[in-house]
């Protein structure tokens, strides 16, 4: 919101001697968000004068149109003689007024002016634009034509109000009345403790049944309507400067004098207007909800489709306006034809919730949804018609129409009871009753009682709605600034809980095997799904949509990390990372069985564990998982050795040692699911009450899906469930038996058929070897056609110690041909020979 400060003075009387950074200073402590203060006119210095063409003169052999013209401009230039000026502009005539800056003058952007030859002539000064000016764009895209009243030789820099400081207010959501001067007005008259000259307060004269016709089908979208009727109305009047250069401040293009007033009342008063042409509007005026499908040309020449929660304006042929957002283009005023001499106001007020989501629908913001979805005063509807009505007639010279439309659908004002020492307890200061009562009655609200407040809010305020909005008004016009400033004292705690110290730890053992976090956005797009592969009947399908996504594309919270995860790894290596081990660990996101609504919470004390648990079970289920995924090398290739790239062995070993942070086995064996390689995928297990339970998988990516997501070749991945694997753990890790014995190793070499997994000839020898077996390391893998056809041989490293005592070589070769025979009659192990 622009507000020049001239116009802010005559509402509130501020000391002459306030600047605009003044001013600046004391709405920024109560509050508003003035983000700059521009200078008009700060580097303009005369003579700038009003001053009337006598004579045109066309040169000719120019690629553009070049006119030399005599201009007269009183004393201004000293002589009282015609001035001599050469200029490209064609839209003035002889005898046009204009406006001319002579010799010695300087324009905006510190640009001298001085006579100077151009075009075979000598230009004594310059015929002005209205950019030249640094007045902005006024419509007429060209030279300054003034009315022919103004003298010859008057200060135009004084005419056109060239030098004045404007305010731009950046206005929050809550804070809807600030779009308007009457609402920055009496932010300032409270900063300044002065009073306000309120422009709403105009004699309005009671509805009747003889203004224009209006129906309203949809009261719950449009509680208030106010129709005004001007008639005789001169088709060729224009605005005058004040008006014109006041919309030009506050960053508005005048249009024509109906319009310009419409959209001055709205800075002024802060409600939306629109002036339909009487003559082009047939029949009855209606309000209503718009049929699926219907249609409707806005001003902007779009022709919309309209949806069935849109809010329109009707007559007898159908919508004419879309209610808050743009008026329809077969009743507008047509300024270029000059024909429109009699208008019909409204000044309606519009449910804030619909217009924002027809604003949103149809991408169409306009200034009047902006103020609509804010809120705006219901109140001020009848004045803001009545001072329209009042500028037309005045710069119009039209006749206000006796009938008085008003259709107000019943409402009580609102009340919040708040006790009078509430806003100390939350601010931490002792203001005293007396301050909070003063305080809220200077925002408008009516305040009664003693020890509990009963609060009328005022009409213009539909942001306070509880007892913390009331203590903001009276913490804020007291000044933040005064706040104490207190360290809160926390209770004492109980340090992190068992969770949170495996999800750190799980972190720092990833990040110390070489892994970078990657903290992606929770939001997917149901695609994603398809192109990993999975299932119809999947249970990652089943997603949480948003209602109000960042993106249309990505509408849904994440089932799993690896899309987002993927993302990360194809933009690194589109942008020249190509060896990349990355990780996070998050939440996902399952939709609960049953679909609840979740409750809303109090604010004014603390929620029961009862509505907390409310709460919680309307929420989606949220388990937390981890995931790393890999590409390129694993280790870098230099004089110290080959390297080695990254394979899904190491995306495997990413899950063990999750486990081994979480103190519990995890049982790997092959699997097969959705994006991984059928071949080359290992399925991730824990033992949760005696059940094994599948917590995720590892290995590398399906061909199919690297080369759909743009992937690098040999991608490999890793993903499970934090939380199934933090319930299969045994509690808090402990630190490995110190043995005073030493440990008797056995290597056996087991030639297997080449399907059959590791993992499963381990979990054999690893029974087999009974308690006695300290650790199992696979260390060789090796095929030939030695071993016969479809053979593999699997080296293992056995470790055996006892606690109590030394073993001897027996107890430990026992110990190895137990493991052998149970792996040979599980798995068809033999030994190598």
């Amino acid at each position: 919101m622009r507000v020049p400060l001239s116009w802010l003075r005559e509402y509130v009387d501020l000391p002459a001697t306030q600047t605009g950074r003044d001013v600046q200073e004391k709405l920024i402590s109560v509050g508003l968000e003035v983000e700059t203060v521009e200078q008009l006119g700060a580097d303009l210095k005369g003579p700038l004068v009003v001053g009337q063409v006598l004579t045109i003169e066309e040169l000719e052999g120019f690629k553009k149109p070049i006119r030399f013209c005599t201009v007269d401009v009183g004393t201004a230039n000293g002589t009282g003689e015609p001035q001599e000026i050469v200029c490209g502009a064609t839209n003035f005539a002889v005898g046009d007024k204009v406006v001319v800056v002579l010799p010695g003058a300087v324009l905006p952007g510190n640009f001298a002016i001085a006579a100077r030859k151009t075009y075979g002539k000598t230009s004594h000064g310059m015929i002005c634009s209205g950019d030249e000016l640094g007045m902005g764009d006024d419509g007429s895209g060209g030279i300054i034509v003034l009315p022919p009243e103004y003298e010859v030789g008057t200060d135009a820099i004084e005419l056109l109000q060239l030098v004045d400081e404007v305010l731009d207010i950046a206005v929050t959501p809550d804070r809807g009345y600030a779009l308007s001067l009457r609402g920055v007005a009496r932010e300032a008259a409270i900063a300044y403790g002065m009073p306000l000259r309120d422009p709403a307060l105009l004699d309005v004269p009671a509805p009747n049944a003889f203004g224009y016709p209006v129906q309203i089908s949809e009261p719950l979208g449009c509680d208030r309507f106010t129709a005004r009727t001007v008639t005789g109305l001169d088709a060729e009047a224009r605005s005058p400067i004040w008006l014109r250069r006041r919309l030009q401040k506050a960053g508005m293009r005048p249009i024509s004098l109906a319009v310009d007033i419409t959209n001055y009342v709205m800075l002024e008063l802060g409600q939306p207007l629109h002036a339909y042409d009487r003559s082009r509007v047939q029949g009855a005026i209606g309000v209503r909800r718009a049929a699926q499908g219907e249609k409707l040309t806005t001003l902007d020449g779009v022709t919309r489709t309209l949806d069935a929660e849109d809010l329109v304006i009707t007559d007898d042929r159908g919508p004419i306006g879309l209610a808050g957002v743009m008026g329809g283009a077969h009743t507008e005023i047509d300024d270029t034809e000059g024909t429109t001499t009699e208008v019909v106001i409204e000044a309606a007020h519009f449910d804030s919730l619909s217009i924002a989501r027809t604003a949103r629908r149809h991408k169409l913001a306009s200034e009047a949804s902006k103020r609509f979805e804010r809120g705006v005063d219901p109140q001020a509807a009848s004045a803001a018609a009545q001072r329209t009505v009042d500028l037309l007639v005045l710069l119009a010279g039209g006749t206000a129409d006796a009938g008085v439309t008003e259709v107000i659908a019943p409402s009580a004002p609102h009340t919040i009871t708040i006790p009078a020492n509430h806003p100390d307890k939350v601010a931490g200061v002792d203001y005293g009753r007396e301050t909070v009562v003063r305080r809220l009655q200077q925002v408008g609200c009516d305040v009664y009682g003693q020890d509990d407040l009963i609060v009328t809010v005022p009409s213009w305020r539909p942001d306070l709605t509880d007892p913390n909005d009331l203590a903001e008004e009276v913490i804020r016009l007291e000044g933040y600034e005064n706040l104490p400033s207190t360290l809160p004292k926390p209770p004492a705690g109980l340090g992190l809980t068992d969770r949170q110290r495996l999800h750190r730890r799980i972190g720092r053992a990833l990040a110390g095997a070489g892994y970078v976090e990657a903290l992606n956005y929770p939001f997917i797009g149901e695609q994603v799904f398809d192109q990993f592969g999975l299932a119809a009947d999947d249970p990652k399908r089943k997603v949480v949509k948003l209602v109000n996504p960042l993106s249309d594309e990505e509408p849904a919270l994440r089932t799993t990390l690896l899309p987002g995860l993927l993302g990360a790894l194809r933009r690194n290596d589109g942008r020249g990372s190509h060896d990349l081990a990355l990780f996070e660990t998050g939440l996902v996101f399952h939709p609960q069985s049953e679909l609840r609504i979740a409750g809303r919470l109090p604010v004014d004390r603390r929620p029961t564990d009862e509505e907390i648990a409310s709460l919680t079970a309307a929420l989606p289920v949220q388990p937390r998982h981890a995931a790393v995924v890999l590409a390129g090398a694993r280790e870098q290739a230099g004089w110290w050795g080959k390297g080695r790239p990254g394979d899904w062995a190491d995306a495997i070993e990413a899950a063990r040692s999750l486990a081994r942070e979480a103190g519990t086995e995890l049982l790997v064996r092959s699997g097969q699911y959705g994006p991984w390689h059928p071949g080359r995928c290992a399925e991730l297990a824990v033992v949760i009450d005696g059940t094994e339970t599948v917590i995720g998988y590892a290995g590398e990516l399906h061909p199919g899906v690297l080369k759909t997501l743009g992937l690098p070749a040999r991608s490999c991945a890793m993903e499970l469930d934090l939380e199934a694997l933090e319930r299969a753990s045994a509690g808090h890790p402990k630190g490995p038996k110190i043995s005073t014995f030493p440990v008797a190793t056995q290597d056996v070499a087991l030639v297997v058929d080449r399907s059959v997994p590791h993992a499963d000839v381990e979990a054999a020898l690893r029974e087999g070897a009974g308690e006695l077996l300290e650790s199992i390391r696979l260390f060789d893998v090796y095929e030939s056609e030695q071993l016969g056809e479809d053979k593999k041989s699997l080296a293992y490293a056995l470790r055996f110690r006892a606690a109590d005592r030394t073993l001897t070589v027996d107890e430990a070769s026992a110990a190895r041909d137990a493991a052998v025979a149970l792996a040979g009659e599980r798995t068809g192990a033999v030994l190598r020979s």
